[in-house]
């Protein structure tokens, strides 16, 4: 089984005998001040979204209260839960994930339901944009309750120090954009800079001009560049958590397991005594 799928492929699945569970997990990385607008992605789904899709908030419900632990993270898992089976997502039944086209709140999704033990999560691969001229549904979906009960721990999952210990023995992979690892703006978080003997790996150079996923050898080929081809381990992390779940994705995709540091640098940087290095 893929991780991702395209968009005409889930057409053909949802017009099939068992149509997977669509989540519309629109979100978008503010870095406006106070008193700046809120993204709305309920009301974006409302506006349009593939059919039978049901909406999903990340941050009310596919991340904790933002403080010591980072900006997002993991929520409470029978919360999680009972979120899921809010959006009519089944033990027994395929999921399919996408958000607006960035991948990275829907790859969040895909991570959290495969780390809580759901066995077939995909994405669709470039998002809502691929889906390109196919019919939209608007308002609110009303799915019947799902069954799915979450238990954590099928997917590596990393704390501060076990990505500390993975940035010295292993390879633990930056998702940021390049300046943010190298320290040079943060527009987010307390500091910038990396966690020390981390390697820079922005989440965007692993996706076409189109916002699909580059094909799988094209992957392999960065990662094992990066490292991953002599690591006995792999762990990524980005500001929160989110980028670096897309991250893992394209590990899966290229064929290489790896961990997530959930509390990601949001969480390194809340403990002032925890080391900051900068540049590359």
């Amino acid at each position: 089984m893929t991780a991702i799928i395209s968009a005409s492929d889930l057409s053909d699945e949802l017009a099939g005998a068992r149509p997977p569970v669509l989540l519309d997990v629109r979100w978008r990385l503010s870095t406006a001040g106070a008193g700046a607008p809120a993204f709305d992605g309920r009301a974006e789904y409302e506006a349009g979204h593939v059919p039978g899709a049901v909406y999903v908030d990340l941050d009310a419900e596919l991340a904790g209260p933002p403080g010591e632990r980072g900006r997002h993270p993991l929520p409470d898992t029978a919360e999680f839960g009972a979120a899921m089976r809010r959006a009519g997502v089944r033990a027994d039944t395929p999921v399919v994930t996408y958000d607006g086209g960035q991948g990275w709140a829907a790859a969040r999704a895909w991570w959290l339901l495969r780390w809580s033990g759901h066995p077939d999560v995909r994405v669709l691969d470039g998002g809502l944009a691929a889906w390109g001229d196919r019919p939209l549904e608007t308002g609110a979906a009303t799915p019947e309750e799902g069954d799915f009960l979450p238990v954590p721990g099928t997917l590596a999952l990393l704390d501060a120090d076990g990505a500390a210990a993975l940035a010295r023995e292993g390879l633990l992979l930056d998702a940021r954009a390049g300046e943010r690892y190298r320290g040079e703006v943060e527009p987010i978080d307390r500091v910038g800079g990396h966690i020390p003997g981390a390697v820079s790996a922005p989440t965007t150079d692993n996706v076409t001009a189109d916002g699909t996923f580059r094909p799988a050898a094209e992957l392999a080929a960065r990662f094992a560049a990066l490292g991953a081809a002599e690591a006995s381990e792999v762990g990524v992390y980005c500001g929160s958590g989110v980028s670096a779940a897309h991250q893992v994705l394209a590990l899966e995709v290229a064929g290489v397991p790896a961990a997530l540091y959930a509390g990601s640098w949001s969480e390194w940087t809340q403990d002032e005594s925890r080391p900051v290095a900068t540049g590359a």
